[in-house]
């Protein structure tokens, strides 16, 4: 019976055998080996030259050692480089076989961890679909918190977890536009179809869907009376008016999957309303001046609000505490609006002296600024692909900027004394609404107007989209409310 290397499969010509592992080797490989690593190849254990036990057995005489420009000397290369070949070979058998070991272990670790977060959030959905008045109670009077909290590691993840589900969807999209929306040669066709008036002064639109897509509400805060209204657009009436402010409610959006909305008012606070009970459930103070922005987080935990008293705050709206709270210190101008990025790791804010500031939230700095209006902003909006910031101002023009270049890269400029106060990309990002002046809607990249009405009378202060864009909302001054369709 022949012996093989246990390292090369070949027949040593110089035999050897280890009595750690008990198995045949070619001397100068294994002397190579315990050399590099100290063991034995076949089971790790501690080996030494000493320990090898020759195997006698019949040789054909060697031939003397070749020169160096010999072509035995050649062949001795050749049969060097063939050792570290068989050497690295071995290596690479046995690190495969480490590798397989890992990853089967890994995959055992994802499956398991998998079935545990399909758990939590069955749990997490059901317990949200209780509903939020079930945290903070059906009736009574609203509890009002205002003391800062700090952003702790677990929120910080919850953003960031969030944030990675987010962008992965907006890959797969990628640039597809959804097969429902409405052309823009068709958005170019729409007239308005409803009208209806609204006892109040000043009016901003914000619009929410069931899961079902049959209920569509319309939120508009009021003027003098400081009221928000709650409108159904399918009943055609209004299903709920929410009283409490003591000053104009100048803010207000909805919660994606509660019958909740917010509002903000001069009056500093921000309240917390269940349109199904008709009550302030509770109130956030987190300003000492006027609140004039505010926008959702997209966990649908968090609020972001903006004040005159020059600070961003950001809030837990289930407990409704206040987690952060800062300020531009250089700036020492108020803010005027604030808008989350899709993403919701990033946010940008206007302020009084015409400055964009974006800011990163899980940092809480400042991380980029936008200069190029020249009257206080009054409002701003991400499309939803995440690249394009819109900005309008007290200067009568529309901006676009590039968040990849950090740069404007396009502006509108508007008619001599056009006030812009409503900005709002559909939620596939191919049209934005500016509500000011007039209505107007552009068709983006292209960037070209597709709309125009001036059917109200007075300033438009809301605008917002339908489903696919499949309608057209608008609120003013004039008291009214109007729809636009085909």
């Amino acid at each position: 019976m022949a012996l093989v290397c246990a390292i090369s499969n070949e027949v040593p010509e110089h035999p050897c055998v280890s009595p750690v592992s008990n198995q045949v080797f070619e001397r100068r490989l294994i002397e190579k080996y315990i050399a590099e690593n100290g063991t034995d190849p076949m089971n790790g254990q501690p080996l030494s030259e000493e320990q090898l036990v020759d195997i006698k057995v019949a040789h054909p005489i060697r031939p003397k050692a070749p020169s160096a420009t010999s072509i035995p000397a050649i062949l001795k290369s050749l049969q060097d480089e063939w050792d570290a070949v068989m050497l690295h070979s071995f290596t690479l058998r046995q690190q495969l076989q480490t590798t397989r070991q890992e990853l089967s272990h890994a995959l055992y670790q994802h499956d398991a961890a998998c079935r545990v977060i399909a758990r939590l959030t069955k749990e997490v959905t059901a317990a949200r679909e209780g509903g939020l008045t079930a945290v903070w109670g059906a009736g009574g009077e609203p509890m009002e918190i205002s003391e800062q909290v700090g952003m702790t590691p677990e929120i910080i993840q919850k953003l960031q977890d969030k944030a990675t589900i987010l962008t992965t969807e907006r890959k797969k999209r990628g640039k597809t536009v959804p097969e429902d929306l409405v052309r823009a040669e068709d958005l170019g066709k729409y007239r308005q179809v409803a009208s209806h008036a609204v006892s109040i002064d000043y009016c901003q639109c914000a619009w929410y869907s069931t899961k079902n897509l049959i209920l569509n509400l319309f939120y508009l805060p009021g003027g003098a009376d400081k009221n928000v209204v709650v409108f159904d657009k399918n009943e055609e009436q209004i299903v709920a008016t929410l009283k409490g402010h003591t000053k104009k409610v100048t803010s207000v959006i909805y919660h994606p999957s509660q019958s909740v909305v917010f509002s903000a008012s001069p009056d500093t606070t921000i309240r917390v309303w269940s349109v199904t009970g008709g009550n302030c459930v509770q109130v956030v103070r987190a300003h000492e001046a006027g609140v004039t922005g505010l926008s959702l987080h997209a966990t649908g935990d968090y609020l972001l609000s903006s004040s005159e008293d020059q600070y961003w705050a950001f809030s837990d709206i289930q407990t409704g505490r206040v987690l952060t709270k800062v300020t531009d210190e250089s700036a020492g101008c108020a803010l005027t609006c604030a808008q989350f990025h899709p993403d919701g790791l990033i946010f940008g804010t206007g302020t009084a002296d015409s400055q964009i500031k974006i800011w990163d939230l899980k940092e809480r700095t400042n991380v980029a600024n936008f200069p190029g209006h020249s009257g206080p902003v009054t409002s701003i909006a991400f499309s939803e692909n995440g690249y394009y910031l819109a900005t309008g101002a007290q200067d009568s023009s529309l901006k676009l900027w590039d968040l990849r270049k950090l740069k404007n890269f396009k502006t509108i400029t508007l008619d001599n004394n056009y006030e812009v106060k409503s900005l709002v990309f559909d939620q596939s990002g191919t049209y934005l609404a500016v509500g000011g002046s007039d209505i107007r809607v552009y068709i983006c990249k292209q960037w070209s107007e597709v709309l125009n009405f001036t059917d109200h009378t007075g300033l438009v202060t809301g605008v917002a989209f339908g489903e696919n864009a499949r309608f057209l909302t608008s609120t003013a001054m004039d008291r009214s409310l109007k729809f636009y369709s085909l």
